[in-house]
C-alpha cells in the first residue's frame, strides 16, 4: 500500500477518536459521535480539495476514509470502551493529546503534499495555507457542530504548530524531496504540540 495512504489512512484514525470524544464529553448519541468523528477526520481534507478545485472531494472519490472513521468513532461508543476511558482519566486524556496531535500532523504534510502536487509548489503561503487548512478544518467544524469555541482560538499552541510544520515541509519539499519533508513536517508538529501541552505555551490573550 503507498506511504501516503497509510499516512491519511492513520491521520484519519487518529481525527476520528479526537471527534469521537468530543461527542461522548457531550453525551451525544451514537449518530451524533459517528458524526463528529466523521467531520473531524474528513472536514479538513474536503475544505483543501475545494480550494485546490479538486472535484469530487477524495473523501468522496474514495469511501475507505469515511467508512473508517465511522468505524472508528463507533468502536468508541462502545460502553466497555467508554467506561476504561472514563476509568483511567490520564490514559483518557493522553489518548485525546497524543491522537489529536499526531492527526494535525500527518493531514498538515498531507495537505501540503497536495497542494505541491497541483502545481503550487512555488506558491510558499497557498502550500502553507492549504496544508494549515487540512490540519485544523476538521478540528474547527468538530468544535463548531459540539457547540464549543474552536480549539485553535483558545488552547496551547495548535494552530501555530501546523504553521511552523508547513512552512517546514514546502521549504525543504525541493531539498528533501517528498517522503523526508513530509516526516520532518509532521515531526515538527507533533513534538512542538507535546511540549505545548507539557510546559503550559499559550499565545498572548486579550485581557
Amino acid at each position: 500500500m503507498h506511504i501516503f495512504y497509510i499516512l491519511e489512512i492513520v491521520g484519519t484514525i487518529a481525527f476520528a477518536i479526537s471527534g469521537a470524544i468530543v461527542g461522548i464529553q457531550k453525551k451525544m448519541d451514537i449518530f451524533g459521535v459517528s458524526i463528529l468523528g466523521l467531520t473531524t477526520a474528513v472536514g479538513g481534507g474536503i475544505l483543501r480539495d475545494l480550494i485546490l478545485n479538486i472535484t469530487p472531494p477524495a473523501a468522496f472519490v474514495d469511501p475507505v476514509f469515511a467508512v473508517t472513521a465511522i468505524l472508528v468513532s463507533i468502536l468508541f461508543f462502545i460502553p466497555s470502551v467508554r467506561a476504561t476511558l472514563e476509568y483511567r482519566k490520564k490514559l483518557y486524556d493522553m489518548l485525546i493529546l497524543v491522537m489529536d496531535s499526531v492527526g494535525l500532523g500527518l493531514f498538515t504534510v498531507v495537505g501540503v503534499r497536495a497542494a505541491m502536487n497541483a502545481g503550487f509548489d512555488s506558491n510558499l503561503f497557498l502550500a502553507t495555507f492549504v496544508g494549515v487548512l487540512t490540519g485544523v478544518g476538521g478540528g474547527i467544524l468538530r468544535d463548531i457542530f459540539a457547540g464549543d469555541m474552536p480549539y485553535i482560538f483558545i488552547k496551547h499552541f495548535y494552530a501555530c504548530a501546523s504553521i511552523i510544520g508547513a512552512w517546514t515541509c514546502a521549504l525543504t519539499w525541493r531539498s528533501l524531496h517528498e517522503v523526508p519533508s513530509m516526516i520532518l513536517g509532521a515531526a515538527f508538529i507533533v513534538i512542538l504540540r507535546l511540549l505545548a501541552a507539557h510546559f503550559r505555551w499559550s499565545l498572548p490573550k486579550a485581557k
